[in-house]
């Protein structure tokens, strides 16, 4: 069983970000597998959508958010051994040649333990800001997959499409990973899904506990992206997971691992992401939550 954990990056740990080096070295001596980055470009004060596609409400802990790829650089030069993923980066809000350039140079820095989490986010607000089409962002990341593809595989690169294009240039970097750091997709559809199955190295659910943790959701939804990747001529097992787990308020240390256990049990799903943002205030908290997780759960 791997666990990993979220870095300072919301809520009121965003404004302790001088201590994410820090954080990340006590974490990483303390066992953990993985450390990660999520994303919000902005939190909008009327939203059209709210949190997670629900309602029109966003949680004020969503408010004050970090840099995700200043965070994954920090983290990179500060630590050694854990895998640094992004759990997810709203790929689509990002230029190709820019986002591919900013993840070769973390995957440089950490030589080659970047693992890149894409996913295609719920609010049209942050698309607005970024120039970017909120009813096209399926076919976006379509198209942002294949021009990263290029700019990480070829020299030169160039990519034509419908919504983007890049123009045939050499490529400034190449990621330590061959031929390219892993990609991983977050996805609850059945359209999402079937995409994981078809191009992506793994998959990035979640859960939040205590409030939903669906054990046999989680097993049906992997039984599928299983079948739909042998359809795709694809082993099930090139296709690994991550669970997210967000931690609820007041949600105390042996609960989240009991709950991860239980899904560990159930799925066979190995590598979990924690994220106590709602539950610890300071950076401080948030390390010896992780540090008192790691005792009772065996990590690598």
């Amino acid at each position: 069983m791997r666990i990993g954990f979220a870095l300072p990056q919301f809520h009121r740990q965003a404004f302790e970000v001088a201590r994410v080096a820090e954080f990340a070295r006590e974490v990483e001596r303390a066992g953990a597998a993985s450390l990660w980055v999520g994303d919000r470009n902005l939190a909008a004060v009327e939203p059209r959508v709210g949190y997670g596609g629900q309602g029109t409400t966003i949680p004020p802990e969503l408010n004050p958010a970090a840099d995700p790829f200043v965070l994954l650089g920090v983290a990179a030069a500060a630590t050694e051994r854990v895998l640094l993923g992004s759990h997810v980066l709203i790929a689509p809000l990002y230029p190709p040649v820019q986002l591919a350039r900013a993840l070769t140079t973390i995957d440089l820095i950490s030589g080659g333990r970047l693992l890149a989490g894409f996913g295609i986010g719920w609010s049209p607000e942050e698309y607005e800001a970024a120039g970017r089409d909120f009813g096209r962002r399926g076919a976006l990341l379509d198209e942002l997959l294949d021009a990263l593809e290029s700019v990480w595989t070829e020299d030169p690169a160039e990519y034509s499409g419908s919504l983007l294009s890049v123009p045939r240039h050499h490529a400034p970097l190449k990621p330590a990973g061959v031929p390219r750091p892993p990609v991983f997709l977050g996805a609850l559809s059945e359209r999402a899904l079937r995409r994981v199955a078809r191009r992506a190295d793994g998959w990035l659910p979640l859960c939040v506990v205590p409030d939903y943790v669906d054990v046999d959701g989680l097993a049906a939804q992997r039984a599928l992206l299983d079948e739909w990747a042998r359809s795709s001529g694809r082993e099930p097992a090139d296709v690994d997971t991550v669970l997210r787990v967000n931690v609820s308020a007041g949600t105390g240390v042996p609960v989240v691992a009991e709950a991860i256990r239980s899904v560990y049990d159930a799925t066979g799903i190995d590598h979990f992401m924690v994220d106590t943002m709602y539950e610890a205030e300071t950076v401080e908290e948030s390390f010896a939550y992780a540090r008192e997780l790691l005792t009772l759960l065996p990590a690598e």
